[in-house]
């Protein structure tokens, strides 16, 4: 599954925004910010929900999240284009551009640069004291760092496992300023964010711009309540979970990754990138160098995801569809990824072998029960029902055809719901009223159910 047409996408992100808000608060995430991109055009920019609760500022598409892990694939990039440019080599072992590693760690020394990129050089995740993740102190600089990579040396043989580490990529900073002659900061920003115009993307905490920075909250976890997490800066960790940004520009750096756009890496190197090196234990995904690999739906993806103290992120990206999704939210347990699948899996409905369905507009909306909530709507050619309440939006969709300019019968839907069946509308002018059938019972469009709850403090025959 790879062709999209922006058209097609673009009439689909009317729904997706409406789906985001019902999730938005469905899941009691402080807030939640996406952007979808489809060839060269962000289609959808928005925001749901807010920036900081006790004040009531409701969060935007301009506010900066961070992006924390996202930085392993600017991390990335920049090894490939130091390998392209020869500066380095990807079997380069780490003691080639940092000597002091030979008489720290002797087995690690002897770690590649290929090694670490794809998480396969056994190094320790995050050291023995890694309680900067909750705030207990500082994230290390580099005379700490380099003591918790040495410390706990590489507790795994290389190419023994996929093992996930922070202070591998860490490390691999550290690379790219020996063999580029500029810090890491400094590299990534001329070559990465800078190239790509990214004006709202840097990769550590932008002091200068503090309050345009989303509050990060706790989890509801261990708590009724949330409470705000202070933003701080990650010092050496800047290559493993530095980077800040908004879901636009992350969309915009998704599509420098995308077959033929060279404005950073030529097509050889991005599909080193996005070769699935590792299948991740115990997970649903493959990792290659820098970048994940999933199937969404019938879509192969590629990107990362991001967890920061108070915000949880996702970028996703089909390289050949030339599509890119990023979701950035403001919580600890953020419901990032699962959002993010959503857009894809929405999209995924979209049947590029059906034109537009016109004049169906009539028949959408969102309608509640006390059962449930049902979103009527037209996507990529097809009337389909859809529950927001599910995390997975493109489970089993009812799919209708028009009967009538009052009836829809239901095509196709799962053996428990009402295939065949039919759903009759209530109309007062254009306005509707209710829809009664998906089994017989009566829907209200949910603003006009919500209020009828309301005023009510018990469930009882009416």
């Amino acid at each position: 599954m790879t062709e999209l047409s922006k058209d097609a996408v673009r009439s689909a992100t009317a729904y997706i925004d409406s789906w985001l808000a019902f999730r938005q608060t469905y899941l009691r995430a402080p807030g939640v910010q996406a952007a979808v991109l489809v060839d060269d055009e962000v289609v959808l920019d928005t925001a749901h929900g807010h920036a900081d609760m006790a004040a009531g500022t409701a969060l935007t598409p301009g506010h900066l999240f961070r992006i924390a892990s996202h930085s392993k694939t600017f991390t990335a990039t920049a090894v490939l284009q130091l390998a392209e440019s020869g500066q380095l080599r990807l079997d380069d072992p780490l003691r080639v551009h940092l000597p002091w590693i030979a008489d720290s760690s002797p087995k690690l020394a002897r770690v590649t640069v290929r090694e670490v990129l794809g998480h396969a050089g056994g190094v320790v995740r995050d050291g023995d004291e890694s309680d900067f993740w909750q705030l207990a102190r500082p994230f290390p600089d580099e005379v700490e760092l380099r003591g918790l990579a040495t410390d706990a040396n590489a507790v795994l043989e290389p190419n023994e496992r996929f093992k996930y580490s922070n202070i591998g990529y860490s490390l691999l900073g550290l690379v790219i300023a020996a063999a580029s002659g500029l810090p890491y900061n400094d590299y990534v920003s001329r070559n990465i964010v800078d190239r790509l115009g990214l004006a709202d993307t840097a990769p550590e905490l932008d002091k200068a711009r503090l309050g345009d920075y989303a509050n990060g909250y706790t989890s509801l976890a261990y708590q009724q309540h949330r409470v705000p997490i202070d933003h701080v800066d990650t010092r050496a960790m800047s290559a493993a979970t530095g980077f800040s940004s908004t879901a636009s520009d992350m969309c915009r750096y998704a599509a420098a990754h995308f077959r033929g756009d060279d404005r950073l890496l030529t097509d050889a190197s991005k599909r080193l990138m996005q070769h699935e090196e590792w299948k991740v234990i115990g997970g649903d995904n493959s990792y290659g160098l820098g970048l994940s690999v999933e199937e969404v739906g019938d879509r192969r993806v590629v990107g990362h995801g991001g967890g920061y103290p108070g915000h949880s992120t996702r970028t996703m990206l089909d390289p050949e569809a030339r599509l890119a999704v990023s979701v950035l939210t403001n919580a600890i347990d953020g419901p990032a990824q699962e959002l993010a699948a959503g857009i894809v899996k929405l999209l995924n409905l979209i049947d590029p072998t059906k034109p537009e369905l016109p004049d169906v507009g009539r028949f959408c909306g969102r309608f509640a029960n006390l059962w449930s909530v049902l979103d009527i709507t037209a996507i990529g050619g097809q009337l389909l029902g859809i529950r927001p309440g599910q995390a997975d939006p493109a489970d089993n969709p009812l799919e209708f055809a028009v009967e009538s300019d009052a009836v829809l019968r239901i095509t196709a839907s799962p053996g428990y719901s009402a295939p065949g069946e039919t759903i009759a509308y209530n109309f007062d002018g254009d306005t509707v009223r209710s829809i009664r059938g998906a089994g017989g019972m009566t829907f209200y469009p949910i603003e006009d159910f919500r209020r009828t709850m309301a005023d009510r403090d018990r469930i009882s025959i009416v």
